[in-house]
């Protein structure tokens, strides 16, 4: 379906544009959501008898949004979630909880504004985008862990779960030197020195 973009879309233009598109991209997200027109006769003259009332309309929304971002770029929120020993959560960390997170910090947003591709389903620090308007993008930090302690640790750019079991694998090892009566393995152990020479040996040489 041909559409005459009432907006900046990513990837496929801006005001103005007359672009190409799937036909059940068009009808569920574009026409409905005010983003396009079919590009029919009618819709082009239309457009062009309103272009410049929807380019200035535009032109305040950005800077509305511009300002606003001030409120949310760079933000970085904590979720506590429990989680298996290998970092999965049990369940996940959706659009809503982002949302609500970030508002309760001040944030000030929409659900449709966060842009994330799929649930979060393991503890770690991710950046998130918020499109504030389709030219103005900005990112947020998820810092999901199963405790306060470890989002400290995360945000100050330690993995977790690899340290826990880098700490697992030292327990196992002192557990295992314990049980063998504290003496390392024969291959392990330091060699015997050699004996020194004895004295008449010594002397028998320099006879």
């Amino acid at each position: 379906m041909e559409i005459i973009l009432l907006e900046r879309i990513e990837k496929l233009g801006t005001i103005g544009d007359v672009v190409t598109v799937k036909d059940g991209f068009a009808r569920n997200f574009l026409l409905p959501g005010k983003k396009a027109l079919r590009a029919n006769e009618a819709n082009r003259k239309l457009f062009e008898a309103n272009k410049a009332k929807i380019v200035a309309d535009n032109d305040a929304r950005r800077g509305e949004a511009e300002a606003h971002s001030v409120n949310v770029e760079g933000k970085s929120v904590v979720l506590i979630r429990a989680s298996s020993n290998a970092g999965q959560l049990y369940g996940s960390v959706s659009v809503r909880d982002i949302v609500d997170a970030l508002n309760a910090d001040g944030a000030g947003i929409a659900k449709s504004m966060v842009v994330l591709e799929r649930p979060i389903k393991t503890i770690g620090v991710f950046d998130v985008k918020v499109t504030l308007h389709p030219e103005v993008v900005v990112s947020v930090k998820v810092n999901v862990a199963r405790s306060p302690d470890e989002a400290e640790q995360q945000a100050a750019g330690v993995d977790v779960i690899k340290a826990m079991f880098e700490d697992e694998a030292a327990a196992d090892a002192a557990s295992e030197f314990e049980a063998g009566g504290g003496e390392l393995p024969e291959d392990e152990a330091a060699p015997a020195a050699e004996a020194p020479a004895s004295e008449d040996a010594a002397e028998g040489d320099e006879a």
